[in-house]
């Protein structure tokens, strides 16, 4: 739902804190899909925050903060 209502705005920037981390594979992967459409189509910035490195792997740019804090 909170996605739903990120959307309806139709915002320049979306930040999205592990927005797949609690939803089933299935769910998720569907989650995505609608973000990345709205990057793609509507020319949405989209900062995305996650532990889960197949949905890291669908980013344009990554940065990765190790242990120490670094980013890379």
């Amino acid at each position: 739902m909170a996605i739903a209502r990120a959307l309806v705005g139709d915002p320049d920037l979306l930040i999205c804190d592990e927005p797949t981390g609690a939803l089933d594979t299935e769910t998720g992967d569907m989650v995505a899909d609608i973000l990345f459409r709205h990057v793609r189509e509507l020319g949405v910035t989209l900062i995305l925050i996650t532990h889960d490195p197949q949905l890291a792997a669908r980013c344009e740019r990554r940065l990765t903060i190790d242990r120490g804090g670094r980013l890379s």
